[in-house]
């Protein structure tokens, strides 16, 4: 049986090396842009009915379950998480998605546990949310920039680790994918903002500091890579230098996920044909 792209894709356990990452691979897909394209689209009715499915899920009868799904997507700049989320998520119906974007913390939220305000994002009963960028920017960018201590960074990887275990027995499928993006593919994607005035408005100028710092989010990168790569959390990597295959990998891991759930309709709590004679006298 060939390997599943969640097989191909998930994060070995151990000491993480990102420079052994192919960031233009593309694991699982033999073909092109083209082929990419429309296996994409092919995979957008079954995602689309697996997401109608755990919607549906919880809120069938008297015992609704509480199952849910969260997608994590953590990446460097231009690696494409606005992209992923359009492309993967426009497929399915946005009553069923909940999305969170945790960029600084308000003056509220530093006044509480890092964690607090990611908690209260985490999806409810038969949702698929979506965190661009997450929890991770806490031990990233507080990491690189010295934001917080050392002891407290290395804190947080074990509230990370607690935080999602709690979701995953509560019901929560976590999946986390690391868009794995080169620094030449990033300056082309930086470059392509400034040729065209319609995508001005994505450019941030401190992105190009950011890239002076391109090893040590590598560092940061591999260091929560390895602690937080969990059995009840694992990373997935995904060469995300190829925006198709980017889009196609992590909507098969959607796919590939929920298909796991064995998800069911819901048997209907009232008399259907009794219904349906109302409904015809009506």
């Amino acid at each position: 049986m060939a390997d599943t792209v969640t097989d191909l894709l998930r994060l070995p356990e151990g000491p993480v090396d990102l420079t052994s990452l192919d960031p233009h691979g593309k694991p699982g897909f033999r073909g092109k842009k083209a082929a990419g394209k429309k296996a994409l689209a092919a995979l957008g009715p079954r995602l689309a009915d697996l997401q109608e499915r755990l919607y549906a899920e919880s809120r069938g009868g008297q015992d609704r379950a509480a199952r849910s799904l969260l997608l994590v997507l953590q990446g460097m700049d231009t690696a494409g998480k606005g992209g992923t989320i359009r492309h993967c998520i426009g497929l399915v119906d946005p009553q069923g998605v909940a999305i969170a974007a945790f960029k600084a913390p308000t003056e509220e939220e530093k006044r509480h546990d890092f964690l607090w305000r990611v908690e209260r994002r985490a999806p409810g009963a038969g949702m698929i949310g979506i965190f661009d960028r997450s929890h991770y920017e806490d031990v990233l960018i507080a990491r690189v920039h010295g934001l917080a201590p050392d002891v407290e960074i290395e804190r947080r990887y074990d509230a990370i680790n607690a935080f999602e275990r709690r979701l995953v027995e509560s019901g929560t499928t976590v999946v986390k994918c690391m868009l794995h993006l080169s620094r030449d593919e990033q300056r082309d994607r930086l470059l392509t903002r400034l040729d065209d005035e319609t995508k001005h408005w994505k450019y941030t100028p401190a992105d190009v500091d950011e890239r002076h710092r391109w090893a040590e989010y590598r560092a940061a990168y591999e260091v929560a890579l390895e602690r937080c790569n969990t059995p009840d959390a694992p990373f997935f990597v995904v060469p995300a230098d190829r925006k198709w295959y980017r889009n196609w990998a992590v909507t098969a891991l959607l796919v590939e996920h929920l298909e796991r759930l064995d998800l069911q309709w819901p048997p209907a709590d009232f008399d259907v044909a009794a219904e349906r004679q109302r409904v015809a006298a009506s």
